[in-house]
């Protein structure tokens, strides 16, 4: 299990932003939810370039 989430926390990390940023839309907080929109892509492009920088 350890395991598993040391490898796949950028995804659910950013998964549950984006399930947080949805739930924002849908209570009417538009701006709120257009702001937290992006912490998913800016998470897993920091992850990709974590990783990238470790293997080397």
């Amino acid at each position: 299990m350890k395991s598993f989430i040391l490898k796949w926390y950028p995804i659910i990390l950013a998964f549950l932003c984006l399930l947080y940023s949805v739930g924002l839309g849908l209570f009417g907080m538009t701006a709120e939810a257009q702001y937290s929109a992006h912490w998913p892509g800016t998470i897993l492009l920091f992850a990709i370039a974590i990783r990238q920088r470790r293997r080397t």
